[in-house]
């Protein structure tokens, strides 16, 4: 079915606009916030696409999707058609349909983006990840004959689930070791259940399951067993590390051992972990929130989704301190959007330079300092300059501090012909992802530092790819010297 509208009538179409419940109602729930298109919007939004011969947003996607496809297959009604398109190359649609950050990727790239609103790419991508659900679930695509080969993957976050369901379909064992008692990482454990539900993650783990990979958890690589351990008496072939970077960063003034004063890993990891957001049911695992002022400090994804679990957890105030203006903040438009409607404060221009505290040692306050935009720094961003003799107070009983994360030391510290660059990082080659270990590779956020879900998962992709050719004979896993940074001095 050809699309019947020519350019300049699809450019006039409005893009589709997510159905959410109201901001004065969500902020007291742990419901998903954005509840999908419907059958109609998803065509009409389909409708939109200018079926480019070289589509860029295909390049924005750091996995590949195959997106004009996809969207005509939407757009003739064939939705599983779509999904099955989108699932070549991603094995986590209904996941990065949500939490993708499709306007600095895909959407990021398309042309209609020149000049109107881009096409609705994640916005289409959870429709047909959505239905495909609803009407049995993803089918499963032909495997290569098994090669024997056996690969250990270390972290079952989105780099790990990518990986994995490659390696199976290339006809490799492939086993995911993950820490915790239940598989997803980060996608289980640090993203609120209002903006990705467990049972979207848990559902596209099962497809991994049915389509051959297998999980162990409870397993820490480098207390349990180590690398070398796997590669010797476990039998394995290769291994991936995918642990991500779960090394929480502080702000390193005075006040942050106070209780009631959490990394925002810590304090995610909680509510996701130990169920506080079904209080009275489970006891609440955090300090309690419930009629108390709560401070985040940051202004990524990571401290929108902890000062909007903080709301949730009846928070009496939630204040967002920033230090730099809403313009500058990296976190996605539709979060910082959401957190407003739904009553958090943003305090922007503002830096803590120290956590109050009483004669228990319980959390009081935070002294602040006014800050001032000067020149741009290396990210481009203009450098917060504090203001001179601007310090003044907050009343606040819990305060999480979301500056993001560094490179959890186990499996390096374990592994001792194992390269890493100065910050902790561990040193793999741009395009094979193999390190200085034999038989090793490593990718995600534990080579790059922290990132988001696709680039992860673009990671385990690539790696997936490389360890292939490597069991097969083909590869030389060779760490090239030019590929190496050792990080700031």
């Amino acid at each position: 079915m050809t699309n019947p509208l020519t350019n300049k009538e699809r450019t006039r179409l409005p893009r589709q606009q997510m159905p959410t419940e109201p901001g004065e109602e969500r902020r007291y729930n742990f419901d998903e916030v954005n509840r999908g298109l419907s059958v109609i919007q998803a065509h009409t939004e389909a409708l939109r696409c200018l079926e480019c011969s070289h589509p860029q947003c295909v390049a924005g996607c750091p996995v590949g999707v195959k997106v004009r496809e996809f969207v005509q297959l939407v757009h003739e009604g064939d939705y599983l058609g779509a999904a099955a398109k989108i699932r070549e190359d991603n094995p986590l649609p209904g996941v990065t349909g949500r939490v993708c950050p499709q306007e600095d990727q895909c959407e990021g790239h398309c042309i209609l983006g020149k000049r109107f609103d881009p096409l609705g790419i994640g916005y289409l991508e959870r429709f047909v990840a959505d239905y495909e659900q609803a009407h049995g679930g993803a089918a499963m695509p032909t495997k290569a004959p098994a090669t024997g080969k056996r690969v250990a993957i270390i972290g079952s976050g989105p780099a790990g689930l990518s990986a994995g369901g490659d390696l199976v379909l290339k006809g490799h064992e492939a086993t995911v070791f993950e820490a915790l008692h239940e598989p997803g990482g980060v996608l289980i454990y640090g993203i609120p259940e209002f903006r990705l539900p467990k049972e979207i993650v848990r559902r596209e783990i099962d497809y991994l399951r049915k389509l051959g990979v297998t999980f162990e958890t409870n397993v820490v690589i480098g207390k349990t067993i180590t690398v070398d351990e796997l590669l010797g008496e476990e039998g394995f072939d290769a291994v991936f590390i995918a642990t991500g970077a779960g090394l929480p960063k502080f702000l390193g003034i005075p006040g942050e051992h106070l209780a009631g004063v959490y990394s925002a890993n810590e304090f995610l990891t909680r509510v996701n972990l130990m169920h506080a957001d079904e209080f009275p049911d489970y006891d609440g695992p955090v300090y309690d929130c419930r009629d108390r002022a709560v401070a985040v400090v940051g202004g990524g994804n990571t401290a929108l989704d902890a000062v909007r679990t903080a709301l949730r957890l009846g928070a009496s105030r939630t204040m967002l301190l920033y230090r730099r203006t809403r313009d500058e903040m990296p976190a996605r438009l539709e979060e910082i959007r959401h957190a407003l409607e739904e009553g958090v404060e943003l305090i922007a221009l503002t830096t803590p330079v120290e956590f109050l505290g009483d004669a228990s040692g319980r959390l009081t306050g935070v002294r602040c300092l006014r800050m001032q935009l000067g020149e741009p720094d290396e990210s481009g961003r203009r450098s917060p300059v504090p203001i001179a003799g601007s310090e003044f107070e907050l009343a606040v009983d819990v305060a999480v501090v979301a500056l993001g994360t560094g490179a959890n030391p186990l499996v390096q510290s374990s592994t001792g012909d194992l390269r890493v660059d100065a910050r902790g990082y561990i040193v793999a080659d741009d395009e094979t992802l193999a390190t200085s270990k034999p038989g090793v590779f490593a990718g995600g956020d534990i080579v790059t530092g922290s990132a988001t879900v696709i680039l992860a998962m673009g990671a385990g992709r690539k790696a997936a790819a490389a360890i292939d050719q490597y069991l097969l004979g083909h590869g030389d896993n060779t760490l090239h010297a030019h590929t190496i940074d050792d990080g700031p001095d």
